[in-house]
């Protein structure tokens, strides 16, 4: 991993873990304040709900200006955004800050992603660069959710005092500037020029891609798995008398895990099959998920997210690899704008769908119910790659 790689890598960091630690300070204070399952189920969507509406034109923006400017403004809306939450901490400002820091995140994913994938030279290298990358968010699961968690129980002059959620606020709000630090002195990359002539491509075209429409399924299947383990944690914690600092370590134990399993990838990155990666991640997840909610205590729980961790870590390496090489180099923005348009639409519905699903049937249940889902599409995950690179338009 060369320098250039580490700063943008970092970079992600910041601004990543910015989201990641509100998604559990918001909640909790949420759940202290006492709104219901079902109103934290609709704060959590809101990270990704900006993203939906602006994953395409992010694309589209980041095609036409690379990277330094879609991710200055990014830096900005999530400043702003967290800032707003340490200000006001109520109800009201933090699903505006959710918002804020998902938007600015997702926007700011698009142009890192698009600007390694274009520099990378093959598919080996493809899959190493992505591998590196995919530390950041690994990385910043764990740095965002402890942090924010230790400062709510430690800050304050007693654990889980507004004081003490103001001060994780403060530090999300620092950490998208440390992001610009990082980022502002990479040399772009000269812009890809599409053929002249002939009508404008729709984004939407990209769907008759077999391998693409495949691709998007199975990811959407394995983030809705991220999206169940973020969501209910908090809530077996809470049911539990789990302090928020034992929740966020649960949380970052996953999320170390996933970072473990993505540096050692790119040594073995030569030998990986993407298709035969995602399918055994796949079949591991629905395993764990059989479990999960059986398991008596924190040491437990810590061992399976560990586990999970490393089953789910293993994938956008694979998925991001496989997008560069099925999709024209000039519209990769806009390739990377339909994944995350579809990933965060899904984490849209699907937590407002966990709380008033979990009122039916449980934790338990949750688990259970995305464990045989995503145990059913690993047959769908085995045949990626089948052709695909070859039916892609040319570079």
């Amino acid at each position: 991993m060369n320098t250039a790689l580490a700063r943008l890598i970092a970079g992600q960091i910041c601004i990543h873990a910015c989201m990641a630690g509100m998604r559990l300070a918001a909640p909790l204070l949420a759940l202290r304040e006492g709104y219901s399952a079902a109103a934290v189920g609709i704060l959590l969507a809101l990270f990704a709900l900006t993203q939906v509406f602006l994953a395409l034109p992010a694309g589209r923006y980041a095609d036409r200006h690379g990277l330094k400017r879609p991710v200055g403004y990014a830096v900005v809306v999530a400043v702003v955004g967290a800032a707003g939450a340490l200000v006001w901490p109520v109800f009201p400002m933090l699903c505006l800050a959710a918002l804020m820091t998902g938007g600015a995140t997702g926007a700011a994913t698009i142009a890192l992603q698009r600007h390694v994938g274009r520099a990378a030279h093959d598919s080996t290298q493809l899959r190493q660069v992505f591998s590196w990358l995919a530390i950041g968010p690994a990385v910043s699961n764990f740095v965002g959710p402890f942090c924010a968690g230790m400062l709510i129980d430690h800050a304050g002059p007693t654990a889980g005092s507004t004081e003490g959620y103001r001060a994780a606020f403060a530090l999300m709000a620092v950490l998208p500037i440390a992001t610009w630090f990082w980022v502002r002195a990479t040399v772009e990359l000269p812009p890809v020029i599409a053929a002249a002539g002939g009508v404008r491509p729709r984004a939407w075209d990209l769907l008759t891609e077999p391998g693409f429409r495949r691709l998007l399924i199975v990811n959407w299947l394995l983030s809705s798995c991220w999206d169940v383990h973020t969501f209910v944690v908090p809530l077996l914690g809470h049911e539990r008398g789990l302090s928020a600092s034992v929740i966020g370590t649960i949380l970052g134990a996953f999320a170390i895990a996933a970072a473990v399993i993505r540096v050692l990838m790119p040594l073995v990155a030569a030998h990986l099959r993407e298709a035969v990666v995602v399918t055994w991640a796949m079949v591991t997840t629905a395993v764990l998920f059989a479990v999960y909610p059986l398991l008596p205590n924190p040491w437990a729980l810590g061992l399976c997210s560990v586990l999970l961790g490393f089953a789910l870590g293993s994938v956008q390496p694979m998925i991001m690899s496989m997008l560069h090489q099925i999709t024209p180099s000039h519209r990769h923005g806009e390739a990377l704008g339909l994944r995350l348009m579809a990933i965060n639409g899904s984490s849209v519905l699907m937590p407002v769908l966990f709380g008033s699903a979990g009122a039916l049937i449980g934790v338990a249940g949750l688990f259970w119910v995305v464990g045989a889902v995503v145990g059913g599409g690993s047959r769908l995950a085995a045949r990626l790659g089948d052709g695909d690179a070859h039916s892609a338009v040319p570079h």
